[in-house]
């Protein structure tokens, strides 16, 4: 038996320790925002903050997350929108939607260590969150305008 806190609820799940949190979050708390994309942690949509930092949950094992705070994109904005999920409106960065939830995690866990990136710096850090949909330029544009809707830019 684990216990995890989820969108700050506190959860009990009976699952083996090598059980990965994606499935977890989706299977045994409905909690479907998190997409199972590559199964391998190249892809990014799974992408879910543990104790405030970005990870990938299909390769976070229960054993490793017990006890952890983990976000997902239903919290981010403590009930209204995140200014990262502003400008992603603001920009129509979404196409299809799959990577999106991966995308907006990432982002904000970027503005949070890095509050005035370059184009460099989310390239970098962006990289490892996949759009099929080729959404990159407005990805960063977006990422920008949430930097200075928080005081970065």
């Amino acid at each position: 038996m684990f216990e995890l806190t989820v969108n700050g609820i506190k959860h009990q799940v009976n699952v083996i320790p090598e059980m990965p949190l994606l499935w977890v979050l989706r299977d045994e708390l409905g909690i479907t925002s998190p997409k199972y994309g590559c199964g391998i942690a190249q892809c990014g949509a799974c992408t879910v903050q543990i104790n405030g930092a970005a990870v990938r949950s299909c390769q976070a094992r229960m054993a490793d997350v017990a006890g952890k705070a983990i976000t997902t994109i239903e919290a981010v904005g403590n009930g209204k929108l995140h200014p990262v999920q502003e400008a992603w409106i603001e920009h129509q960065v979404p196409q299809c939607g799959y990577c999106q939830t991966g995308q907006i995690i990432q982002a904000i866990s970027l503005l949070k260590a890095i509050p005035k990136p370059t184009d460099e710096d989310i390239d970098q850090v962006m990289s490892g969150n996949l759009c099929r949909c080729g959404t990159y330029e407005r990805i960063r544009v977006a990422i920008h305008t949430a930097a200075a809707k928080m005081g970065g830019k």
